[in-house]
């Protein structure tokens, strides 16, 4: 049995580094009941020894790797995976949103082109009615004259001849 101390002075790291190693999954499970506390130290037998000098060698898959959110090698546990599978129909659920409003807003569009060709029709029919009502009142205008000078024509040969 060996102390954290002599495995780190064994390795050439801290004996911090040793302690956030084995406080770290995978390794922290794999020594679960080959370390003792022994006078208020924390020891750790032979196969241990070889697992946490295994951890700090490179090139150890087992003890290299950190789990990030739960996936590992593109495998996923049990609450992340219900997390994940709760965010992709969150995602599904606002993408067909979003497809409805993007029909929503491509009828609006078409409905605004639709009304200002109306709109436009109709400044048209209301500038050939208002020109035509100027023509008409023109022509009252000019014709009301005309009726007027041929009452002043009468008038004046009747007041001629009737002499009133």
């Amino acid at each position: 049995m060996k102390t954290i101390r002599e495995i780190a002075d064994e390795i050439g790291v801290s004996k911090q580094a040793v302690f956030k190693k084995i406080k770290r999954e995978p390794l922290s499970t794999s020594l679960q009941g080959l370390t003792s506390t022994v006078d208020g130290r924390l020891t750790v037998s032979v196969d241990g020894e070889k697992l946490i000098k295994q951890a700090f060698s490179a090139g150890t898959p087992s003890t290299n790797y950190q789990p990030v959110d739960g996936v590992v090698d593109g495998q996923v546990d049990g609450p992340v995976d219900g997390m994940i599978a709760v965010l992709q129909a969150t995602i599904d659920t606002l993408q067909g949103q979003l497809e409805v409003k993007d029909r929503q807003i491509e009828q609006q569009a078409q409905t605004i082109t639709r009304l200002s060709d109306a709109l436009v029709a109709a400044q048209q029919t209301a500038a050939a009615a208002q020109a035509l009502h100027a023509g008409t009142i023109q022509q009252q205008f000019l014709s009301g004259k005309d009726e007027t000078v041929r009452q002043e024509q009468k008038r004046s040969w009747f007041v001629r001849f009737f002499g009133m």
